[in-house]
């Protein structure tokens, strides 16, 4: 009678019998889409929590949406409780959008000196400035402006130095790293022969840096400057520290105002979960994710137009 011949290996050896490639492919295929999918499950999880509790004001009849996006007002504590985020939209917008116009020159001139003026010492110099500047904390760039920036305006401008123009200062200090890191990987993907090719017809280096190389990177270098409009625009803590926080919309940049962040920062913590006010500061949130969105989606545009 024969008798089944019993494998002298167990059973989680099995794979053994696979070639080693076939198996380092199969485990390296499964590690990727397991990473996706985890990166997938909380990108949408993060927008589903957010948005059921945004949305929570708005679909129990609690709060209009024009009331929130343009009234002028914030009294949570009144009666009736007024919550006009216009002020607060305000604020973020010009913070952002100064911080950019400062931190842009700033950045340009630093990435097409390391790339085109003094590509070795330049990259020598420069590089480690901009990597220091991209991991310092937030916490000290605000204290910094807090005991440089604030006093300074207050010594020499009207006001007591707390405003828009305190927050965009901080703020362009802390977007400078990724405006300057993107434009100086966009020269410098520049192909050799566009450059000798301009020299070659006569052009002198200023000529070819204003006329060829920044209108042939101009996609890119708006990319690095939106990038920065939303890290900017999503900022809390430092710009908290100087921007006065007032719940007003400000006339001059020497006046207190204060930004979408501040305000989530400030009250999160004295309210109650589930409550009208807990609720509209999630919404708060919510018009902060699709900011975020919106930047992405022009980031998108611009890298499409620089491939083409």
């Amino acid at each position: 009678m024969n008798h089944p011949v019993q494998s002298d290996k167990p059973e989680g050896d099995r794979l053994s019998r696979f070639p080693k490639h076939i198996r380092e492919e199969w485990f390296g295929r499964v590690y990727v889409y397991a990473c996706v999918a985890l990166l997938i499950v909380t990108i949408f999880s993060i927008v589903w929590f957010i948005a059921s509790r945004g949305l929570n004001p708005f679909i129990s009849g609690g709060l209009n949406l024009s009331d929130l996006l343009f009234g002028r007002q914030w009294n949570p504590e009144g009666e009736p409780p007024l919550f006009g985020a216009l002020p607060f939209l305000a604020g973020s917008t010009a913070t952002s959008f100064i911080a950019a116009a400062i931190a842009a020159p700033f950045g340009f001139c630093a990435a097409v000196f390391m790339t085109q003026i003094a590509p070795k010492a330049g990259r020598s110099i420069l590089q480690p400035a901009i990597e220091l500047l991209a991991g310092i904390p937030s916490v000290v760039y605000g204290f910094v402006g807090l005991t440089v920036i604030v006093p300074f305006l207050r010594n020499n401008f009207t006001g007591q130095g707390f405003g828009i123009l305190a927050g965009s200062l901080v703020l362009s200090i802390m977007i400078l790293p990724t405006v300057t890191s993107i434009s100086t990987d966009a020269l410098g993907t520049l192909p050799a022969g566009l450059k000798e090719g301009s020299f070659a017809l006569g052009a002198t280096r200023w000529q070819t840096i204003y006329r060829l190389i920044l209108p042939t990177t101009l996609p890119s270098l708006l990319t690095g400057i939106v990038l920065g409009i939303s890290r900017a625009f999503g900022e809390a803590l430092a710009v908290q520290m100087v921007i006065g926080n007032a719940p007003i919309i400000p006339k001059s940049l020497f006046e207190s105002a204060a930004t979408l962040t501040s305000i989530i920062t400030l009250e999160m913590g004295n309210t109650v979960g589930g409550s009208l006010h807990n609720n509209v500061l999630w919404s708060l949130a919510l018009i902060l994710l699709i900011m975020t969105f919106l930047f992405v989606f022009i980031v998108r545009v611009l890298e499409r137009r620089a491939k083409r």
